[in-house]
């Protein structure tokens, strides 16, 4: 991965980060047979999105809200409803595919797409990159080199876990500069955990938060913010919905992704109360 140094960010704040992706759109559901075909596979992007900001403006709370091309491309709107809320927006690729789906030609042009269609949406400069599925892994770290040609300034894809679908066990924890020599520099943000008994501990939301008891989420943050680092939460939009379409699975896919979604909007907003939270590039200060 290059030459890497710590970065000391705004450890006062801890970064929310939304991923605006429908609820068929993750990973396992979208091998499923048929799935996209399905009569009760609705497009629910905006019913869920909406939600999700009527929750942040009520606590006057601002995220970051990483969001793919064609998501933009068919709901230009949205976009500028999160736009218009302050938040920031960035890039989650343009067809929410892994990374490791490309080429390095098509991935630069894969990402390239996406900013200018939300870039011409907003009016405003995207800096933030997060890899669909969390696919910057040891054998797609290529990738950070195509997001610094392309002008992005940091990338929130390093899950620093052991995973069957993703995981980069052994990059830092918390946030740091990747030094890319000829290709400039890019500021790395990895999703959170924390150690425990010489594991790293996913803490960082999604199914982690849905399926977690609040304690421990509120323990973990807590632990990592007296370190004087800054926690990264994320979210899916889906993970409010609670008439969320069902489409059959096996057990472990099943409770991984519909499991505590009645309590998901109460954690949040627990969360959002007991900590506090701004979009990435406040936190590191861009």
């Amino acid at each position: 991965m290059g030459v890497v140094k710590s970065l000391i960010p705004n450890g006062n704040i801890n970064a929310l980060t939304i991923n605006v992706y429908d609820w068929f759109q993750i990973a396992g559901l979208q091998d499923i047979t048929n799935c996209k075909d399905s009569d009760k596979n609705k497009d629910r992007i905006s019913i869920t999105t909406i939600k999700m900001l009527n929750i942040l403006s009520k606590m006057n709370v601002k995220a970051t809200f990483f969001v793919p091309g064609v998501v933009a491309e068919k709901d230009p709107e949205i976009i500028k409803r999160i736009h218009n809320g302050g938040h920031e927006i960035a890039i989650l690729g343009y067809s929410n595919k892994s990374i490791s789906n490309f080429t390095e030609d098509e991935f630069c042009r894969e990402v390239k797409s996406a900013v200018e269609i939300v870039e011409k949406i907003t009016g405003q400069n995207i800096v933030g990159y997060r890899a669909p599925h969390y696919s910057i892994m040891p054998d797609t770290v290529w990738a950070c080199e195509i997001l610094s040609k392309l002008g992005l300034q940091y990338d929130s894809s390093i899950f620093p876990v052991k995973h069957d679908n993703y995981g980069f066990l052994s990059a830092p924890r918390f946030p740091f500069i990747i030094d890319l020599k000829k290709n400039g520099k890019l500021i790395e943000f990895p999703l959170s955990t924390i150690r425990f008994l010489g594991n790293n501990i996913p803490i960082a939301g999604g199914a982690y938060l849905r399926l977690l008891p609040y304690w421990f989420t509120r323990y973990a943050i807590k632990k990592l913010n007296a370190t004087g680092n800054p926690a990264i939460v994320y979210l899916h939009p889906w993970d409010l919905d609670i008439d969320q379409p069902h489409v059959k699975l096996n057990f472990a896919l099943c409770f991984k992704h519909y499991g505590n979604r009645l309590t998901t909007e109460k954690k949040l907003i627990k969360l959002l109360h007991d900590f506090q939270f701004g979009p990435i590039r406040e936190v590191l200060g861009l």
